[in-house]
């Protein structure tokens, strides 16, 4: 069944006049019977001196979904798409873009897969060469597959992890995608993108993303080139690492958990210097002692004195994260009455609980198991925090604590 709804098959070029007519001629006789959606190509092309246009505009003559746009001088790849999705949308009227490379390393039977891929519900889909079906060239020698797996791991990392969208998106850098025109895609200002190069697909993504598009990937088998230049240049794995950082460092997400990482660790020098004052707190050591017939159970800890010392030392940086926190990590979220902030308090008292057994258990063990001395009680409190209570706090501040109000509908 025929639908109304207008997808646009985008496709820079750049000295591609042996393969944009094969290509162009591939998707007007497969692609455009195998969808039901209304299919237009728009080819946007850096003045390729080749002929490339040329090529192009002999295209049209047969066929009216053919367009074409050519650039007054090369500007890079995101600048090349930026034409087209303007273009797209303000005169060809897309419900969906679909970006497409032009040198045959794209299968065109993908494409319905990923028109189908947002019939289904999705606001983002993307052919993966690392889904169950997809696959890279085998003529590609092992180092450059090396840095095509290592690049697209290390971009999702940086850009994702440890969000939902590390395990959805397993291929960020592919060049294959289909997005729907709505309000989020609409919302993106090409203008202020970093990158207008390769980047600029690690941005798109990014924002895409961030702002609640539901993603969804289908195998991609990508292929050698066929024909025309590389759209990659020397400097394009420099340009997506700058690019993934800079977006992970910009996003409020990011810089709240860096206040967050610079409080705990504030809160650690303090939870260490109280350890070594309660630690030689007689006090402490009487308190330990009535708990001497907990030693062969598993509630051992309790009969250490660094186990004790630690509760002690783990309250004070406690109190000291809570009001650093409030006014500096969460300030957007933060209590601003005395009954707010005492109920948060409390709460955030409630809540580390699991930290203080934690650090309790990991320390007063660790004292039992290697001697109770100042490197061993440091290092399984640095340990312990890392590995255990700041994940756990992280998660319990955001839930919790701080959580933000829901918008009311």
């Amino acid at each position: 069944m025929r639908t109304s709804r207008t997808a646009v098959i985008v496709i820079p070029t750049s000295n591609e006049a042996e393969s944009i007519g094969v290509l162009l001629d591939e998707i007007v006789r497969s692609v455009f019977p195998a969808t039901p959606w209304n299919c237009q190509v728009l080819v946007v092309d850096a003045n390729s001196p080749d002929g490339t246009a040329d090529v192009v505009r002999a295209a049209q003559k047969l066929c009216t979904n053919v367009h074409l746009i050519v650039e007054q001088k090369k500007e890079g790849l995101g600048a090349a798409y930026f034409k087209g999705f303007r273009h797209a949308v303000d005169v060809l009227s897309a419900d969906a873009v679909v970006e497409f490379d032009g040198d045959l390393q794209h299968p065109t039977t993908t494409i319905p897969e990923l028109l189908a891929g947002l019939d289904q519900g999705a606001d983002l889909v993307l052919g993966s060469r690392r889904r169950p079906g997809g696959s890279y060239p085998r003529g590609w020698s092992l180092l450059r597959r090396f840095f095509s797996e290592v690049g697209g791991f290390v971009s999702r990392v940086l850009l994702f992890f440890p969000l939902k969208a590390f395990w959805e998106v397993t291929d960020p850098t592919t060049g294959l995608k289909a997005t729907c025109v709505d309000a989020r895609f609409r919302g993106l200002d090409f203008d202020s993108f970093l990158s207008r190069g390769f980047g600029y697909k690690l941005e798109m993504l990014f924002r895409l993303v961030q702002a609640g598009a539901r993603v969804r990937e289908v195998p991609l088998q990508f292929r050698l080139r066929g024909a025309g230049e590389s759209k990659m240049e020397g400097q394009t794995p420099w340009e997506i690492l700058w690019t993934c950082i800079m977006l992970r460092l910009r996003h409020e997400g990011t810089r709240r958990f860096i206040r967050f990482a610079i409080v705990g660790l504030s809160g650690y020098i303090v939870n260490g210097l109280l350890l070594e004052v309660f630690t030689r707190m007689p006090f402490i050591r009487a308190t330990a002692g009535y708990f001497h017939f907990l030693r062969s159970t598993v509630l051992a800890f309790l009969s250490q004195q660094a186990g004790w010392a630690s509760v002690l030392s783990v309250e004070g940086s406690i109190l000291s994260n809570f009001f650093l926190n409030n006014f500096w990590t969460f300030k957007s979220s933060q209590a601003r009455t005395p009954g707010s902030m005492v109920r948060r308090l409390l709460g955030f008292n409630l809540t580390s609980v699991g930290g203080i057994l934690m650090q309790a258990v990991a320390v007063g063990t660790a004292a039992r198991l290697l001697g109770d001395t100042t490197l061993v009680r440091q290092l399984s409190l640095v340990a312990t925090i890392g590995l255990l209570v700041l994940p756990y706090n992280w998660l319990m501040y955001n839930r919790l604590i701080w959580r933000k109000p829901r918008p009311s509908a």
